[in-house]
């Protein structure tokens, strides 16, 4: 009995793993299939789906005169006064009263070498002058005297009252004295010009500004040998370079093929690389009269019609020739992109800002067409990143790969 009713005990196993597989196929189909749902509708919402490789370029600023630019050219600003100040003789600095920067007028003292020589050499002018003014004086005097006795001597002579002998005396000092005064007053002149000789020289230890200007560079200091040549070792040619720079000019190089382009009093924009913010106008100053062999080229001089202190020598340059003069209006920059990155799509002008990894529909108002850019008036600014060239396969929040140039 009790065999039997450990016998009732047993588990029917058959039915439980007939049974246990179907369930968990059912449960892996479902899940499966709501997965492929899910996924549909994110790669369908671009959250999934591939990078697009894409091109992209920055928003830039044109300026409206680009639209009339005939030709373009650089250079670099070159003072077309400009003067290495030196000594006309050899002697030691031993005072500087400038520095780089400084601003001097014509004739002002710059630097001053040792004098004592030349002011001795001055002194012993001055002092031959007076000392042959002093003999002019007594020569006039005894001409004077001279003249007298002759003209007493001359009428006691006609009147037969003194010898022929006594009125040749008379005469003879007379021309005497006349003579002695002429050579005094020649010994005058000659020692006024040896006093301005050793003026001219006393000059030469002092260097002046030949023009108004602004000192470049300081080539010398206190204690330096300053001489003409520059010969000797150690010695310094120049202590000062100096510009006028009133007289700043743009130097550019223009093609041969391209100089009928060009005419004397043309206006021109020009672009300093310092200075990328800010335009200048200008003309055409001078088209030098000889080409470049080597380069095939002409130089043509452009002159600043606006004085500006942030101008300085030898700064990079572009210049714009141009086919009118800019207006007021047209002096200011305006955001600007490449036409091909415009499309139109329902009925308006759209273009793609990037942001980070995506992309962002934006529309826009665009204007006029600058050279080969276009005008955007509302929508963008300078310096945003968008697509070059879009195709009709991206939207908004599509995920975007760079492509490398």
């Amino acid at each position: 009995m009790a065999d039997e009713d450990l016998s009732k005990l047993k588990i029917d196993k058959t039915k439980v793993i007939i049974g246990k597989p179907q369930s968990r196929k059912k449960y892996y189909l479902a899940a499966a299939v709501a997965g492929i749902i899910f996924l549909g509708i994110l790669y369908k919402q671009g959250i999934v789906s591939p990078a697009v490789e894409v091109e992209v370029s920055n928003v830039t600023q044109v300026y409206p005169s680009q639209a009339f630019t005939l030709l373009n050219a650089s250079g670099y600003v070159v003072a077309q006064r400009k003067a290495a100040v030196a000594s006309k003789i050899t002697g030691r600095l031993i005072s500087i009263s400038v520095e780089e920067g400084s601003r001097v007028k014509k004739g002002d003292v710059i630097a001053m070498l040792e004098n004592e020589d030349a002011a001795a050499a001055k002194e012993q002018a001055e002092a031959n002058l007076k000392a042959a003014g002093a003999d002019v004086e007594q020569a006039k005097a005894e001409l004077q005297d001279a003249g007298l006795n002759f003209n007493r001597n001359k009428d006691l002579f006609e009147k037969g009252l003194i010898s022929k002998r006594e009125y040749d005396a008379a005469d003879a000092r007379y021309k005497k004295a006349n003579a002695a005064t002429a050579g005094a007053e020649a010994a005058v002149r000659a020692s006024a010009a040896a006093l301005r000789s050793a003026d001219v020289s006393m000059g030469y230890t002092f260097m002046r500004a030949p023009f108004d200007a602004v000192v470049l560079t300081k080539n010398a200091d206190v204690g330096d040998i300053v001489t003409p040549i520059g010969a000797a070792a150690n010695a310094k040619a120049s202590v000062v370079t100096i510009a006028d720079m009133n007289s700043l000019q743009v130097e550019v190089d223009v093609s041969e093929s391209n100089l009928e382009k060009v005419k004397l009093g043309q206006p021109c924009e020009i672009l300093l690389d310092a200075f990328t913010e800010s335009r200048f106008r200008g003309e055409v100053h001078m088209i030098v009269p000889t080409a470049d062999r080597a380069k095939a080229t002409v130089m043509i001089k452009v002159k600043f019609l606006d004085k500006d202190s942030r101008i300085l020598p030898e700064m990079s340059a572009k210049v714009a020739l141009l086919q009118r003069q800019v207006q007021p209006e047209e002096m200011e920059p305006l955001t600007a992109v490449k036409p091909e990155s415009i499309i139109t799509r329902d009925g308006k002008k759209t273009v793609f800002l990037v942001r980070e990894n995506r992309i962002i529909e934006t529309p826009v108002i665009a204007g006029a067409q600058i050279g080969d850019m276009t005008e955007i008036k509302n929508g963008l600014t300078a310096g945003d990143r968008i697509i070059s060239k879009p195709s009709e396969r991206l939207k908004n929040g599509t995920r975007i790969k760079i492509a490398e140039k």
